[in-house]
């Protein structure tokens, strides 16, 4: 396994809160963009942390980004008191790298949450990511962003714009380079704890659609809902409605 390197946090909730959860980012943005779930879940009464990822936003550089690497520091990322998450949510990148650490380490997390994963990308898949890190790179403002995403929150336009600031372009990029196979789908079938889906519509677009839902909920602990009308990050583009089907899995 990849040596770990450790993973700045931010947090939500009472530090004294009996349920801890994990948020992990996509590819090209950090930690903070995770906020709609970090609020939500505390005022729910979790403590929830979001990390940055390795060459993403203030976390450590480093020469490999595969998905075992990302997934080595999410395993070496545990709560307070040591012990296992209550609960791991995972966006694309961090989905891929959450299901890879919790297939391999079961006691890692109790419950899984993974939105619009990458748990196979396709080529086609592959190139409109490359085009679309590619456009934040060239225009980090808050103004490209808010022309790409006019109906998001002016937080996120805020937060993604700076993710791409920060964010190590090299790390980016090498992180497709580095991960030519892109298929994390026997990891998918080796969870052994509750799992669900939140993804985007394909309709508009997304990356977890198709024989490869067919294929990753073939294993019983897996199930999928779907958020109409949202994008590859449905927390951005219909909030209300992914933070409702958060709630409804946790019920």
């Amino acid at each position: 396994m990849p040596a770990p390197v450790t993973l700045p946090r931010i947090s939500w909730g009472d530090p004294a809160a009996s349920r801890r959860a994990l948020l992990v980012h996509g590819l090209g943005s950090n930690g903070p963009l995770m906020w709609r779930y970090g609020t939500a879940l505390a005022d729910d009464g979790w403590r929830v942390d979001a990390v940055d990822l390795r060459g993403h936003g203030t976390a450590p550089r480093a020469l490999d980004y595969t998905i075992a690497a990302y997934a080595a520091d999410l395993l070496a990322t545990r709560p307070d008191a040591g012990d296992a998450w209550d609960l791991v949510v995972g966006h694309s990148l961090g989905g891929a790298a959450s299901t890879s650490a919790a297939a391999d380490h079961p006691g890692w997390t109790r419950r899984l949450v993974l939105v619009d994963p990458a748990i196979h990308l396709a080529e086609r898949d592959r190139q409109i990511v490359r085009d679309s890190q590619s456009r934040a790179f060239a225009d980090p403002t808050q103004a490209a962003v808010r022309a790409e995403h006019p109906t998001w929150h002016e937080q996120d336009i805020e937060l993604k714009a700076l993710s791409a600031q920060q964010a190590s372009r090299w790390a980016v990029e090498q992180t497709s380079i580095q991960n030519p196979e892109w298929d994390e789908r026997v990891a998918a079938s080796r969870l052994t704890i509750p799992t669900h889906v939140i993804a985007s519509d394909p309709k508009v677009y997304s990356i977890f659609k198709g024989r490869l839902v067919d294929e990753v909920t073939a294993n019983p602990n897996v199930t999928v809902s779907i958020v109409v009308g949202a994008g590859h990050s449905p927390h951005r583009d219909k909030p209300d409605e992914t933070v409702r089907q958060l709630r409804a899995v946790l019920a």
